[in-house]
């Protein structure tokens, strides 16, 4: 396979439940991305609009009917994309415009039939002509997400083909579950983008795991939130008051974005406290260079004493 593709992450902070001002943004930085050469432009977890940290820093939003909670998830709700909505429209246009597949993390809504009052932690793929070629929702919300997101499905747990190779994805702590990644080494990709808040180190641990395990390509996507983005309803508590206080762009998120290869290198070095868009250029035939000695999914794997079934069903 002799082909190279160019890689850009996007480490930015959202625009926090705002869809407007949120797809002002998005096309800002896909335009960025293309003219800096990227063919493939992916973005953290729920980028759109807005990872909900205050879960991990704040107080009491827990509680029974706890009136700033249900604010701020009915304004979640109300700031979520729907995939049949203009805005998932008018971001294929843009990539079909600009030539590029672009791997986003979202909260999304479903307007009407089942799911219509749940929001999901889910993950977009746009190809190179714009059409939306995967829709992925997170399986497990992960501890205290819980009690904001639903559980998904396995119908997106794919690759997709693009003009720059086979490229899928995974949301967070799903890299922790084996049979998720079976599931996705089996779908042949080249390309892997994995999705966290930040990419701490025990999540660097998982996507360079991943790259080596897969014999792909895994970028580590993290983002930006900073103390001003928490929602004014909560309370930050003692510990992180006095340390916080007086510092609204202190970042609580702060990226940690990553590339690692088929053989577990290094491609792109963790990059910590700063936003921008990082790019890099790599070969996919080291995929199947690598895959001579490893290949999980076919001469190192025991169909004969493993089944794996997937239900690849959406409720409708």
């Amino acid at each position: 396979m002799n082909q190279k593709t160019t890689i850009g992450v996007v480490q930015s902070a959202p625009e926090y439940l705002n869809v407007e001002k949120s797809m002002q943004k998005v096309e800002a930085l896909l335009r960025e991305a293309a003219a800096k050469g990227a063919q493939l432009v992916t973005f953290g977890e729920t980028w759109f609009t807005g990872y909900p940290a205050w879960i991990d820093y704040c107080d009491e939003y827990a509680r029974w009917d706890f009136p700033a909670t249900k604010t701020v998830f009915a304004r979640t709700h109300e700031h979520s994309l729907d995939v049949n909505g203009p805005e998932v429209k008018q971001i294929g246009k843009w990539t079909k415009e600009l030539g590029v597949v672009v791997v986003m993390g979202i909260n999304e809504k479903v307007t009407s039939g089942i799911g219509n009052g749940t929001i999901y932690n889910s993950l977009l793929t746009w190809n190179e002509k714009g059409e939306l070629a995967n829709h992925h929702r997170k399986l497990m919300p992960t501890h205290t997400e819980r009690l904001l997101y639903g559980q998904g499905d396995g119908a997106g747990l794919q690759a997709v083909d693009t003009a720059f190779g086979r490229i899928g994805g995974l949301i967070c702590w799903e890299h922790w579950m084996p049979l998720t990644r079976q599931t996705m080494h089996n779908s042949g990709e080249h390309i892997h983008v994995a999705v966290w808040p930040k990419v701490h180190e025990m999540l660097q641990v998982a996507t360079r795991s991943y790259a080596f395990e897969g014999r792909c390509f895994a970028v580590g996507v993290g983002q930006v939130m900073r103390v001003k983005d928490i929602p004014s309803e909560f309370k930050l508590p003692p510990e992180f008051e006095g340390k916080f206080e007086g510092k609204p762009e202190h970042m609580i998120l702060n990226g940690g974005s990553c590339i690692f290869g088929p053989s577990g290198e290094t491609i792109l070095a963790p990059q910590w406290d700063v936003e921008g868009v990082f790019t890099a250029e790599v070969d996919l035939n080291k995929c199947y260079e690598e895959r001579l000695a490893l290949d999980v999914t076919g001469h190192y794997q025991r169909h004969d004493v493993f089944e794996l079934s997937v239900n690849k069903k959406r409720p409708k």
